[in-house]
């Protein structure tokens, strides 16, 4: 994803991560730069990491305006087919909960906690706009989907569900916690359900991400970090 940028990366170490600097002329995503972190595997460490590189922006005097999880997963089927990409209107933890013997409950009606981000609507458009990825839910788990009853579970439980990833949940939560709005795209690289490591296609879905993202860095270039504020 780093070919996306133009230039060079000077490299920042920061504790237990390592993220990459481009050109910058200012903080945030109005300063012309950004910092690529590669946040490693699973919602734990996505969020420890994004926590760590948004703690030391702050500190510096330079906070972050803005959280981009990025990254390729399962596609939700037919609705966000391989290659594809799936840009979250809800980032979604779909296993933190409790098993019960009615059934799956979130961590939300046992009285504490939150399951869902909503990004801020106007990045979701452009995004959508500059990249044509497809407006969904982004499903967060623990454990890949690996079988068609589970794929099924989840999207009973979840019916606008288009993907499902590692890591959204937790970068978002880290940016919730800094006040700083979170968006997540996702690159298709296999079907959610059975395993079918033939079938995956994760040189095409990174490839696809690469190139988003040369589309998208300008556009989020001109979005005002503070507009989201007003969004209902």
């Amino acid at each position: 994803m780093a070919r996306a940028f133009p230039g060079t990366a000077d490299e920042v170490r920061l504790p237990g991560a390592v993220l990459w600097r481009t050109a910058r002329t200012g903080a945030g995503t109005s300063g012309g730069g950004w910092d690529l972190l590669a946040a490693g595997v699973g919602p734990a460490l996505a969020a420890a990491s994004t926590a760590a590189a948004l703690t030391a922006a702050a500190l510096d005097g330079a906070p972050y305006g803005l959280v981009v999880s990025a990254g390729i997963g399962g596609g939700f089927q037919p609705g966000a087919p391989v290659g594809s990409l799936v840009v979250a209107d809800a980032i979604t933890v779909a296993d933190l909960g409790a098993e019960t013997a009615d059934g799956f409950l979130p961590v939300t009606e046992l009285g504490f906690g939150a399951v869902t981000h909503r990004p801020p609507k106007s990045l979701v458009r452009v995004m959508s706009e500059a990249t044509g990825a497809r407006p969904g839910t982004i499903l967060t788990v623990s454990t890949v989907t690996g079988t068609a009853a589970r794929a099924a579970e989840l999207r009973a439980r979840h019916p606008d569900a288009l993907a499902e990833g590692m890591e959204g949940f937790g970068a978002a939560e880290a940016a919730a916690a800094h006040g700083v709005p979170a968006l997540e795209i996702r690159a298709v690289s296999n079907p959610v359900g059975p395993r079918d490591r033939a079938a995956w296609r994760i040189g095409d879905a990174l490839a696809a991400l690469t190139d988003a993202f040369a589309n998208l860095a300008p556009a989020l270039e001109s979005w005002n970090p503070y507009d989201h504020q007003h969004e209902q």
